[in-house]
């Protein structure tokens, strides 16, 4: 059974830029590829790191939600349709 997730392995991330996320995403993969944290410490990074995750994969799906390709007819633009058109 999966454990929940802290409120302090979330504390911030929901009003976070994509770009914000994931820089603070890859600085937690850094210290737990290094394998310096200690234990304690890398499940608490490895929690906020998997929220960050979920948080950039929420935001890339709402953007790709909202890309729209140019449809067009001899040249011309006719109108748009969803990208997974």
């Amino acid at each position: 059974m999966a454990k929940p997730v802290t409120a302090a392995a979330t504390d911030g991330i929901a009003v976070m830029s994509f770009e914000t996320a994931l820089a603070e995403l890859e600085t937690i993969v850094a210290k737990l590829e290094s394998g310096q944290a200690p234990l304690a410490e890398s499940i608490a990074i490895y929690e906020r790191g998997e929220a960050l995750k979920s948080h950039c994969e929420m935001l890339l799906k709402s953007a790709e939600a909202r890309i729209e390709k140019i449809t067009l007819r001899n040249g011309v633009p006719t109108g748009t349709e969803p990208l997974d058109a």
